[in-house]
């Protein structure tokens, strides 16, 4: 069973989705600095790269975003009906790609949709195929597919298909006098409408029909560049995606936003809007599971397991490695065992670990070596089984020649460690520092170097003190003796906002 909790304020919205009694989940949205997946757009063209197949749309944010030539369907030209067609493949030529290049061109308008967030230096990725999400349904306006929700069991699916079939054409018949039309636009159900009434489906088909009318209708009067759609916010998505038949409650702490998210889902989710309470309590709602301090842990490198093991989990901009060490934990009765149970209970952390902290892309598992092959099995069955809990797609291999466990996790936004930190001033992001001493021989080498192209009266060092103490004591021979060389005077000042690696040379 699980709890959402929700901490508004003006500046930032916070989520925690609290399984068991352990956060599973944070979603942090900034009033600022609202994710864009699921945004609908008029970009303009502004640059076509045949060599990378690719090319770079203007939707009016800070950087151009990035579309790519799997991710083209058939150019919906504003004011027109949809194609279905697949653009990006040829199907007079056995199927081939079509050069991105005969597709798309500077200066063109293309009806766009945010599928990834910009994350760190790269701009948004795009798609040609518009998706609409509903409460029940998904819609897909240039395809004809209907499909089920894969987590609905495989032997209700063909009924839900027919039902679903039979309740498109009707609206599809309604909106166009009568006569159901050869192209109705695609569904997929979702897993919350397993269970719902013809109504609710329809419903909800209208809405999504009605949504896509206004986003072609604004297309074609809008200009370049136009917001033509925006996802819902991160406390209506709440209700549309977290919530789920496992979920007992839904705590916010705002009266105003629980006022407003109660009209929301009364209207659109009913069955999660039952859900929802106001919590009044005088303690910060956050305090309840200790929510602040797993935010805190959820920036460490270092994660410690309750037998005494722990992991060390490192993001780079390539992918994510997460390392299994036993650390203090000599509690079973051999080695292997050891081994194995510090690997069993490391599955459970790094599954939920990814949850937390919304790590995406690959990621590269190294457990602690095992001898048997049935430990192997197990620790990875384990893994799978934990990683089938999250709402988000992963994909887990087996154990490498090198016994590495490669997997993915759709990446969509940025991860928690990139919204809430940034890169250290001091070290730039690399985690590391110069030694003092090593920035005392770089300021030496440095200080030869402008002696011999300039002349000044006097030389001065403007350092970390850190750096000036090392001089004044154990490096004031090598410094007396580089002055006595140059044949100028050398002085030292401290600057205690300067990081240990930074320096500066004075010419006076």
């Amino acid at each position: 069973m699980q709890d959402i909790l929700i901490n508004w304020s003006p500046q930032e919205t916070r989520v925690a989705l609290v399984e068991h009694g352990a956060v599973q989940e944070l979603h942090v949205e900034r009033t600022l600095e609202r994710g864009l997946v699921g945004n609908i757009y008029l970009g303009k063209v502004s640059r076509v790269l045949p060599g990378m197949q690719s090319a770079f749309i203007d939707i009016g944010l800070d950087r151009t975003a990035f579309l790519h030539v799997a991710d083209i369907v058939a150019p919906f030209t504003p004011g027109s009906r949809p194609s279905t067609q697949v653009a990006d493949r040829d199907h007079r030529n056995g199927g081939a790609m079509v050069p991105i290049e005969k597709q798309v061109f500077e200066g063109q308008s293309l009806l766009v949709q945010v599928i990834k967030d910009p994350i760190g230096t790269k701009g948004a990725r795009l798609s040609t195929q518009i998706s609409i999400a509903g409460r029940l349904l998904v819609f897909l306006p240039q395809d004809n597919h209907i499909g089920v929700s894969q987590k609905i069991p495989p032997d209700l699916r063909d009924a839900l298909r027919n039902r679903m079939q039979a309740l498109i054409e009707a609206a599809a018949a309604a909106d166009s006098g009568g006569v159901v039309p050869a192209n109705t636009g695609g569904f997929i159900l979702r897993t919350n409408g397993e269970d719902s009434s013809d109504a609710e489906l329809a419903e909800d088909i209208a809405y999504l029909r009605k949504t896509w009318t206004r986003i072609r209708e604004l297309s074609a009067r809008m200009p370049p560049m136009s917001l033509l759609h925006q996802d819902l916010s991160l406390l209506q998505r709440v209700l549309r995606d977290m919530t789920s038949e496992d979920t007992q409650t839904i705590r916010i702490d705002s009266r105003e936003q629980f006022d407003s998210l109660l009209k929301f889902g009364l209207e659109f989710m009913p069955q999660a809007a039952g859900k929802l309470q106001l919590y009044k309590g005088e303690r910060p709602i956050f305090d309840l599971y200790s929510i602040d301090e797993e935010i805190a842990k959820a920036l460490g490198r270092r994660v410690d397991l309750k037998s005494g093991g722990y992991l060390v989990v490192d993001q780079t901009e390539a992918l994510t490695t997460v390392d299994v060490n036993t650390g203090g934990f000599v509690g079973a009765r051999n080695f292997d065992d050891t081994i194995f149970k510090t690997n069993l209970e490391a599955a459970q952390a790094i599954a939920r670990q990814l949850r937390l902290r919304n790590l995406g892309g690959i990621v590269i598992v190294d457990f602690i070596d095992m001898a048997r092959d049935d430990h192997r099995e197990q620790v990875l069955a384990e893994f799978r089984k934990q990683l089938a809990r999250d709402r988000v797609k992963t994909t887990a291999g087996g154990f490498s020649q090198l016994g590495l466990v490669e997997m993915t996790r759709k990446r969509t936004r940025e991860s928690l460690a990139h919204m809430l930190c940034e890169p250290c001033l001091a070290c730039n992001g690399q985690g590391i520092v110069k030694t003092a001493r090593s920035v005392a021989y770089d300021v030496l080498r440095e200080i030869l170097r402008e002696a011999r192209q300039f002349t000044p009266r006097e030389f001065r060092i403007v350092s970390s003190p850190q750096v000036i103490e090392l001089f004044l004591d154990e490096e004031s021979q090598h410094l007396a003796g580089l002055s006595d060389f140059i044949g100028k005077p050398i002085s030292l000042q401290a600057e205690p906002a300067m990081g240990q690696g930074q320096y500066d040379i004075v010419l006076l």
